[in-house]
This record gives C-alpha cells, sequence and structure tokens, in this order.
C-alpha cells in the first residue's frame, strides 16, 4: 500500500520577508511564520497525524514544533536530508544582488538552472531530500499520515524528479500530498497541491 505524506514548507522568515535567498543559512521565523504554522495546524486537525518529522534548520524546527504543540503530537525527528538547498555564492542575496555581484553566475542559472559556486544541482538535491523522506518512512511504522516539514526548494526537487513535472514555487506554510511506494525502491509514485495553503507566497 502506498504511504500518504503531506509535505509543508516551513513559515515566514524576515528574510522571506524581504526576498533574501537563505539556502541553509539557519534564520528563524518571524512572528508572521509562527501566525502561519498555527493556522497550519488548523487545517491539519482533521488529517489523522500520527507523527511529525523535520529539516533540523530552524525555520522548520519551529514551524514543525508549533503544529506539534496545537495538535499534541510530539516531533520525533529532524533529519539535515530535509534541509533547503544549498545555494553556495548566492546565499544570503537578493535576487537582484546576485545580478548585480555574479552576473554570469546568475545567467546561467535564470536560463539554464546551472548552479552558482557551492550551490547544489537539482539532481543532487533531489537525491537528497528523497532519501531522507525514506529515513523518514523507515521511521515511522504504520500506515497513518506523516507530516514532514522541510523547505520550498526542497519540495519542488523531489517532486520534479519522481513526476517530470516542476511545482510552481510553494506558499509559506503551503502543504503537497505525496504517495510514497516503499514496496520496490522507495519513491514518490504522485504528489498534488493539498488544498492547506496558508499564507501568499513570499520568496
Amino acid at each position: 500500500m502506498a504511504r500518504l505524506l503531506y509535505l509543508a514548507r516551513h513559515g515566514e522568515t524576515d528574510w522571506n520577508a524581504t526576498g533574501r535567498w537563505q539556502g541553509q543559512t539557519d534564520v528563524p521565523l518571524n512572528p508572521k511564520g509562527r501566525a502561519q504554522a498555527m493556522a497550519l495546524a488548523g487545517t491539519l486537525q482533521a488529517s489523522d497525524l500520527a507523527r511529525i518529522a523535520s529539516s533540523d534548520l530552524a525555520r522548520a524546527s519551529e514551524t514543525a514544533r508549533i503544529v506539534a504543540a496545537a495538535l499534541g503530537i510530539d516531533v520525533d525527528y529532524f533529519d539535515p536530508g530535509l534541509r533547503e538547498r544549498s545555494l553556495g555564492v548566492f546565499d544570503g542575496l537578493t535576487r537582484e544582488e546576485c545580478a548585480s555581484l555574479h552576473p554570469h553566475a546568475w545567467q546561467e542559472w535564470l536560463h539554464r538552472r546551472s548552479p552558482p559556486a557551492g550551490a547544489e544541482a537539482d539532481a543532487t538535491l533531489a537525491v537528497r531530500v528523497t532519501a531522507a523522506i525514506g529515513r523518514v518512512v523507515e521511521r515511522f511504522d504504520g500506515g497513518d499520515p506523516v507530516l514532514i516539514v522541510t523547505h520550498g526548494g526542497a519540495i519542488r526537487a523531489s517532486i520534479a524528479a519522481a513526476t517530470g513535472e516542476t511545482p510552481p514555487p510553494i506558499a509559506n506554510c503551503a502543504v503537497w500530498s505525496i504517495e510514497w511506494d516503499g514496496r520496490r525502491d522507495g519513491r514518490i509514485v504522485r504528489a498534488f497541491a493539498s488544498p492547506l495553503p496558508v499564507g501568499p507566497r513570499t520568496c
């Protein structure tokens, strides 16, 4: 049987609000992000969640803890493999700063998806995140749904690798539902946007 999992992006940070790329920089939630996490908990009340796992970065782990506390569930597992893409020289910059400070790398990224120096390629990111999802499934036996709090780029890369279609940018605390088939090689077999967005899309 395929396993239902929910992949949620973390709540908003100050860097999200100003359009600054975070990558693996450990930026905490801002007050709006905490409110989004509480709203996410409200939308998940009827989902029969049994377990919650999260990226170990602060913006994801705090989102997970807020949801868990509201639902009376523990956050059972933090996996560094669920972190956002490493952005290399773009980390900490706005799009305008990327274009100004690293014009050639920026054009290569825009037109060829060629990662800048020190950044992860799409395929590398997808393999890392998919493997981490597999570890969550292995850790949590049973058929009850599991919430995994992670990052927008991580969600998009793993779904794109599995389905061949890249999801649009994902709002803070929006949710994708996936079906995980562990009977063969452990993989995403279906993915769809869940009607649980909590806030406007931010960078």
